[in-house]
């Protein structure tokens, strides 16, 4: 099996690189991003507008608080949130960018823009975790966009999630290979709880 991971926008690498992310982290937020654009491709193609360099950035970082608290690399834990958040503030990324970072695990919100739902969605479904409330949102922007039958969007919805969910095995095993801290020389053989 291969651990090469796909590439990340060059801003997020940078970044990233500056902060001397932990290889688990960086290697988390490459698939993430990953599955991000195998989602916005999909929502595009069916006629939902968003911002795709918003979500290609936000899928990329969402998780760069852990960079601050790497104890959640591998245990539960949403320090990360707001300290991702006040990071990348702290680092010039404007607010349309950072807010992923505070964002990613609290969809239900008033407010909550498709962006923010994308970068959520990809962040579950790198996994092949299936989460309704997160879906069935996101199929309610894709059936007000296209004009087509809730029951329509969500097919295909439900479809593309499980055509990602299918190489989530691979993915978690690409992430397991990859050392929590930068240190360690060997992988642990845990996909950790990024």
């Amino acid at each position: 099996m291969t651990t090469t991971l796909p590439p990340l926008p060059a801003g997020a690498a940078d970044l990233l690189r500056d902060l001397d992310a932990p290889p688990r982290l960086v290697a988390h937020l490459a698939l993430v991003h990953e599955v991000a654009e195998e989602i916005a491709d999909f929502c595009a193609g069916e006629g939902l507008e968003f911002d795709r360099e918003a979500v290609r950035y936000g899928a990329a970082t969402h998780d760069i608080g852990k960079t601050v608290h790497p104890e959640e690399l591998s245990g539960p834990g949403s320090a990360h949130e707001a300290a991702g958040h006040a990071l990348l503030l702290a680092r010039g990324v404007p607010e349309r960018l950072a807010r992923f970072a505070r964002s990613h695990a609290s969809w239900g919100g008033p407010g909550v823009t498709v962006e923010e739902l994308l970068v959520s969605l990809a962040d579950k479904a790198w996994k092949n975790k299936r989460v309704q409330d997160l879906e069935d949102r996101v199929v309610d922007r894709l059936a007000a966009a296209t004009g087509r039958e809730r029951w329509e969007a969500f097919l295909a919805l439900d479809d593309l999630l499980t055509r990602i969910g299918e190489d989530a095995p691979r993915r978690l095993a690409v992430q397991a290979a990859h050392p929590v801290r930068a240190r360690e020389t060997h992988a642990t053989g845990r996909a950790g709880r990024c």
